[in-house]
């Protein structure tokens, strides 16, 4: 199989670069104030997002980033989780593949944690 390209996290409110590639919205909730015309997105995964439950307990506490990441990557064992991500792994693949987060700490994000799966 090909080498993975390039694979970023970068927050939804900032202006694509060229070399974003596939740009792959991974949140859940569309991001709060962003017109879909100026989000420049190639898809929406919602079905990758952590679940609510997760969310909702992690609420982007810095403290609890390793073990959201634990959750988190038990979560996408789940079949349509697994699908999506599967379906992330060919994306980048083919190209370099940028995934999209509202959050303002995008390193810490499960964008990260996917970014960090697709580079293993």
């Amino acid at each position: 199989m090909a080498a993975i390209h390039e694979v970023r996290v970068r927050r939804a409110y900032e202006a694509p670069e060229r070399g974003d590639g596939a740009r792959v919205l991974v949140d859940r909730l569309w991001p709060r104030g962003l017109a879909k015309t100026k989000a420049h997105l190639d898809e929406w995964c919602k079905q990758v997002a952590p679940s609510t439950e997760l969310r909702k307990w992690y609420q982007h506490d810095p403290d609890r980033f390793e073990e959201f990441g634990r959750r988190y990557r038990g979560e996408l064992k789940d079949p349509e989780r697994a699908e999506t991500l599967a379906h992330l792994r060919d994306l980048a693949h083919e190209r370099n593949l940028t995934l999209i987060t509202a959050t303002k700490q995008p390193d810490i994000s499960e964008a990260e944690v996917l970014a960090e799966i697709l580079r293993e």
